[in-house]
């Protein structure tokens, strides 16, 4: 099928779409074929891999050529951030159903639970989702469209570096307003690409993998939410906890003292995503607050 058409069906708009081809990515992951609708900006992979093939047990074992970390090593150290995320989503929803997509071995299932929450994940990966499960962390194993949720189910769903896996939007957004309640909160963290950091390493860029099929910013993910029932927004340039937990999440995997000085790095990053430049912030990090009417 012409890449053009194919893309076209899955477009989370309504309206005329113009997809051209961008460029050939150049980072970490050289050759993936990226291409732009001239319409609304939004980018995507095409073609693509299979994405359930993606994430075996290599995958989280560092073994194969596109990884994940473990959180499960570390898991002391990413509870810092679990926590710190959980206290804000707090300020909005103080309990209720909880539900995390791409919840992988269920670290922050387990920190909403003690947080008051009534949790439930999904998750492609078997051999994630089992782990999770022998917690007594409820875990679908498959995509959203296979747990079948109940219409209203949740009254919080958050996808942390999940919604650019997503492919076929178009649906996938028409069943997260599905099963979120009325006044519900849909938290997003992804690559803001209308950020000055993703504008200037444009084929460079290091979001460019082969697990992630779908590219937007702050303006588009608002656009296509507004025309799925969502009215109001808080938009997070940079992450939406204090540096302090990222700091110490990071530290669990300094090995000498000489690793400290990649705090400076760190913070100096976290400061520039508050910063703009012609109204737009400085770096590519982002989370996003979505409210349903």
């Amino acid at each position: 099928m012409d890449p053009a058409d194919f893309l076209r069906k899955e477009c989370p708009l309504q309206g005329g779409c113009d997809w051209k081809p961008l460029y050939l990515s150049t980072g970490n992951y050289p050759g993936l074929s990226i291409h732009e609708c001239q319409s609304c900006k939004l980018q995507s992979l095409y073609p693509r891999q299979n994405q359930k093939e993606l994430y075996t047990k290599e995958y989280y074992q560092g073994k194969a050529d596109y990884n994940y970390i473990d959180e499960r090593e570390q898991k002391p150290f990413f509870r810092e951030v679990w926590k710190a995320r959980i206290q804000n989503i707090k300020r909005y929803k103080k309990t209720g159903n909880f539900l995390d997509i791409g919840s992988s071995f269920g670290g922050f299932l387990e920190v909403a639970k003690e947080a008051g929450f009534f949790v439930q994940g999904v998750e492609i990966s078997e051999y994630a989702s089992s782990y999770a499960n022998e917690n007594n962390l409820p875990t679908v194993n498959g995509s959203l469209y296979d747990a079948k949720f109940p219409t209203q189910s949740f009254d919080v769903i958050t996808l942390v570096e999940v919604i650019e896996h997503i492919e076929n939007p178009k649906l996938f957004f028409q069943e997260l307003t599905r099963i979120l309640k009325p006044g519900g909160l849909l938290l997003l963290q992804t690559a803001n690409f209308e950020g000055w950091q993703a504008k200037k390493e444009a084929s460079h860029y290091h979001y460019y993998m082969p697990g992630h099929v779908y590219y937007y910013g702050d303006t588009l993910l608002k656009k296509i939410l507004t025309e799925h029932g969502f009215g109001s927004f808080v938009s997070y340039f940079g992450v939406d906890f204090p540096l302090v937990a990222k700091l110490k999440k990071v530290k669990g995997s300094f090995q000498t003292w000489k690793d400290y000085f990649k705090w400076i790095r760190i913070s100096y990053y976290h400061f520039t995503s508050k910063w703009k430049r012609k109204g737009f912030p400085l770096t590519s990090s982002y989370v996003l607050y979505a409210f349903k009417k």
